[in-house]
């Protein structure tokens, strides 16, 4: 019987067990979780999302309250042009974050970082430069590059020593935008080590319209990028993800082209993962009807979440001269944007807004339930217990019952 053990993934000189476990913003794929999966042969992701709180949190800085202190002065204006982050901070952030991490790798597997373009921090391609170098220079094993293009990300760490040494891949939702990346990473004869297709049915930021994403599946969109890489005579992994619950759906893409799968939501579930418990028995109990896919991220992408998260109809203050990583050139951000309209629409009034969110705050304090479609099935993946919560799973259990299950069962962990 097939399984996902009878397969490896290739990258460049080195194999390995072809699970990519995804990155999960402000710590929900902590380091913990990503090295577990490292020491069982996988590949595990960090995130960069909010980078300076999960360095804070993790390791004791500040950069948080040395930048609040910079601009509190300046929190009541709606425009935030002020708040500019310090490079140097950003890039003693993130090589701190991951050097910490990659001192505690073991086993054969490798740890890579999840960068998102879409964080402008006010100064979108430099803060974005800074990212992306601090993470070669704290020793990453690899980058993927997601939430948007990056047509510029190659240029942006292309005199970095470790540009050519570490593995470094895009995430796509169709051909056409790897198609964009691969003729504007031409000019730096360097092209993607790997390539994540992220299908409709991911958690967390989708990279389709609020109004088609339910006209497109996984499987097409594999073999669109697999032909397109076919016929321009590329020899580069494939990897899906989005919606890849069991160990034989994972078998099922392996068998027809793909290199490996990345898989997130059942992760979340983990005592590995940033998640507080009492979220994680939330996720357990999700049903289907309380999953959802809406517009209220700044970020004007797409994001499935739990219809009850506390970031839907918040009252958040904007917290932008702590955080502030989605602001964009001009100071702006849609969420900040409405808070200010909202409250001279009705003065004096307890501002709600409904139709964004402060998804730096949420993000923060884990506030924002994003999952995968199918986080409704997580109740079938482990046991009940006595008094009706759900024992959680370790980055083993799940890792194992992807590499090992057949016949769409999924093995649950020991009592």
């Amino acid at each position: 019987m097939n399984n996902l053990n009878n397969f490896r993934l290739r990258i460049g000189d080195d194999e390995y067990i072809p699970i990519m476990q995804g990155g999960m913003g402000m710590d929900i794929s902590t380091s913990a979780m990503a090295l577990e999966v490292a020491r069982l042969g996988g590949i595990g992701h960090i995130s960069d999302a909010i980078h300076g709180a999960v360095t804070d949190r993790r390791y004791g800085s500040d950069y948080g309250k040395e930048r609040y202190e910079k601009y509190k002065e300046f929190k009541h204006l709606r425009n935030k042009s002020h708040a500019k982050f310090d490079l140097d901070q950003i890039h003693e952030a993130v090589s701190t974050l991951v050097s910490k991490t990659m001192e505690q790798k073991k086993g054969k597997g490798a740890i890579f970082i999840n960068i998102m373009e879409k964080a402008g921090m006010n100064n979108a391609k430099a803060t974005l430069g800074a990212r992306l170098n601090a993470s070669l220079d704290g020793g990453i094993d690899g980058i993927s590059l997601a939430a948007g293009l990056h047509a510029s990300s190659m240029g942006l760490m292309a005199e970095n020593p470790r540009f050519r040494e570490a593995k470094i891949g895009i995430i796509v939702s169709s051909a056409r935008a790897l198609k964009i990346f691969i003729t504007k990473s031409a000019r730096y004869n360097r092209l993607p080590d790997y390539i994540v297709v992220e299908g409709p049915l991911a958690g967390g930021h989708l990279g389709f319209k609020i109004n088609n994403w339910e006209k497109f599946d996984l499987k097409t969109l594999v073999q669109e990028v697999l032909d397109f890489l076919k016929n321009e005579g590329l020899d580069i992994p494939v990897i899906p993800a989005g919606g890849i619950f069991t160990g034989s759906d994972a078998t099922r893409f392996l068998e027809m082209g793909a290199s490996a799968v990345q898989v997130a939501t059942r992760f979340t579930v983990t005592k590995e993962s940033g998640l507080p418990v009492k979220t994680q028995q939330r996720y357990f109990r999700v049903r289907t009807e309380e999953i959802v896919v809406n517009m209220v991220s700044p970020t004007g992408y797409p994001m499935r979440m739990m219809t009850d998260s506390p970031c839907i109809n918040t009252s958040m203050v904007p917290n932008c001269e702590r955080l502030g990583y989605l602001l964009n050139s001009s100071g702006h951000c849609p969420y900040i944007d409405a808070f200010h309209e909202e409250k001279e629409r009705n003065p004096g009034k307890r501002v709600v807004v409904k139709d964004k969110t402060c998804i730096c705050t949420y993000m923060k304090s884990f506030g924002t339930w994003t999952c995968g479609h199918f986080a409704y099935r997580l109740k079938e993946t482990t046991n009940q217990l006595e008094d009706g919560s759900y024992q959680q799973l370790t980055v083993e259990d799940v890792f194992n019952d992807y590499l090992y299950s057949t016949d769409e069962k999924i093995v649950l962990p020991k009592k």
